[in-house]
């Protein structure tokens, strides 16, 4: 399930500085979280996310979007990351200088989940226009 994506604006780009997913699974013995992140060619159908400013004193207006909790999955483009996740943590992927993800104009990037058990989840992105 694609439990969050963000969408760039026509013609802007946006690096990924960093994602995240975590879990609340009760289990020790659970089998771990397939966690993918993707970019995706289409939006499927979500609910609205909207992004919030980390320094709310710039004055200028957030371009990307963003979506949650698919209830019609988004078509997986490119696979851009593969992991596995316990059940009872989580995973932080921090970019390096200039290793940073890039979404391009008009184009979506999502962190998919596929848990063998019923969690919940927790994702985010931190990313720069």
């Amino acid at each position: 399930k694609t439990v969050l994506q963000i969408v760039a604006a026509t013609n802007h780009r946006v690096r990924i500085l960093s994602w995240s997913v975590f879990f609340d699974g009760a289990s020790g013995s659970a089998v771990p979280v397939i966690v993918r992140l993707l970019r995706q060619t289409t939006a499927g159908t979500m609910s609205a996310a909207t992004p919030v400013k980390n320094d709310d004193s710039i004055a200028e207006t957030l371009l990307t979007t963003g979506q949650k909790t698919a209830t019609v999955e988004p078509t997986a483009g490119d696979v851009l990351k593969v992991i596995e996740v316990h059940p009872q943590s989580g995973y932080e992927e921090v970019s390096a200088f200039g290793q940073e993800y890039i979404v391009g104009g008009s184009d979506r990037i999502g962190i998919e989940c596929t848990a063998p058990a019923i969690v919940n989840v927790i994702a985010n992105f931190k990313f720069e226009e």
